[in-house]
């Protein structure tokens, strides 16, 4: 439908097609109808396939959040259970990592508290739903906008949309935020982490590990079949050095971390690293504008909830937007847009402070440190109800929680 001088009309154009981006447009459209009109642009959408390389731990809210809008069976028989996990605190040389604390898997009676799935397959399910729903998907990128009776946004290819409302789920270095010019607060940590996927002799059995080394957090995440996805914690220049070494030195420095206790290892999978900050934006929302995901915050992987992070974003911008259409208000209006800001930014602040201080607790040479770390793990090993709220808020379920991350339905 053309708008004014010839601008396409929708309710709500998204740019970015990441995780965040196409589970809000299929949130939306489910909630709101075929009347409700939606277009996601990015780039990347040109490609027929997802080409990410990394893995993700879903927390079970956000595995809620997919099975309510109709994604997760898609991806289910991808999705590995964490059925334990397990932190051990050492040094590189050390011949014992002695476990100092231990994590059940289950948040609910059969119920994992995350599941591992590889980006490419969760990717590749939200555009094949997007798709069946008719959302208007752009292989393009949001240029510029700019402000009339709504929000007016000029695509890369030159198309024009008029909105009620843009949203910015275009990632870390979001142009959208810039472009509104909403600052960012916060610092690098000088560390990158090494991403890549590895096949090894012996079952997993569904248990995740954390190493937590001097140098920073060595992850070993289950996946489905006998393969693990590592998430390994560097100097930023010793990333760089370990991921251009030739294969057989690269893989004798992993193995040195990862250990023999799965039989022989394999690197099955691209290497690549990944710097790491922590950012938050100063504000979510701008006139008509809200921002989601990497957009709106990064934080340190230690914990394993950046992607989950987004995904409580788009539960708290979906409810929001379908509260205030289903009662005829302005879905861009600034109280609809506050809702939003408040529920999400004391969230994202704790969790922010909560990764910060961990990774500069554990990411260090002090023997001082480390000995005030393993009494405190030791502390929580030996309480189970500290147990039982760590693995809650890992899962997702602390705070107010959107009826999305309940699994309910909009």
């Amino acid at each position: 439908m053309a708008g004014r001088h010839g601008h396409e009309r929708r309710d709500v154009a998204i740019g970015g097609a990441g995780f965040a981006g196409l589970a809000l447009a299929i949130a939306l459209r489910e909630a709101l109808g075929e009347s409700f009109r939606v277009t996601v642009a990015d780039p990347a959408l040109k490609n027929e396939k997802s080409r990410d390389p990394r893995a993700s731990a879903i927390a079970a809210a956000a595995r809620r959040l997919f099975e309510a809008i109709g994604v997760w069976d898609e991806v289910a028989s991808e999705a590995q259970p964490i059925l334990d996990m397990v932190v051990t605190d050492s040094k590189l040389d050390d011949a014992v990592r002695p476990t100092f604390l231990t994590f059940g898997g289950e948040v609910e009676p059969g119920e994992p508290f995350a599941h591992m799935v590889e980006n490419r397959h969760l990717v590749d399910a939200l555009v094949k739903k997007a798709k069946a729903l008719g959302i208007d998907l752009r292989a393009t990128a949001v240029e510029t906008f700019s402000y009339g009776r709504g929000i007016d946004v000029r695509l890369a290819d030159g198309a024009e949309i008029s909105a009620r409302l843009l949203v910015g789920a275009d990632g870390a270095r979001s142009a959208i935020r810039e472009t509104a010019g909403i600052a960012t607060h916060g610092w690098s940590y000088d560390q990158s982490a090494i991403v890549t996927t590895v096949a090894h002799e012996r079952d997993h059995e569904g248990r995740a590990e954390e190493h937590f080394l001097p140098a920073g957090p060595f992850a070993i995440l289950p996946l489905t079949g006998k393969r693990a996805s590592i998430v390994w914690t560097e100097n930023a220049k010793e990333a760089e050095r370990l991921v251009a070494l030739p294969d057989e030195e690269f893989h004798a420095e992993l193995e040195k971390r990862f250990g023999l206790h799965l039989g022989d290892i394999e690197v099955v999978g691209a290497r690549r690293a990944f710097p790491l900050g922590l950012y938050t934006a100063r504000s979510f929302i701008a006139e008509r504008l809200a921002l989601i995901g990497d957009a709106a915050h990064v934080i340190h992987p230690i914990a394993g909830q950046g992607l989950n992070m987004g995904l409580r974003d788009v539960a708290a911008l979906a409810e929001a937007v379908t509260d205030a259409a289903r009662l005829g208000l302005d879905i861009g209006a600034p109280d609809v847009l506050e809702r939003y800001q408040r529920w999400r930014r004391f969230d994202t602040m704790t969790m922010g402070v909560a990764t910060d201080v961990l990774n500069r607790l554990f990411s260090n040479k002090s023997d001082t440190l480390r000995l005030v770390r393993d009494l405190g793990l030791g502390v929580v090993e030996r309480v189970p109800a500290l147990k039982r709220v760590f693995i809650r808020e890992a899962a997702g379920f602390t705070g107010e929680v959107p009826k999305l991350l309940k699994g309910e339905a909009l």
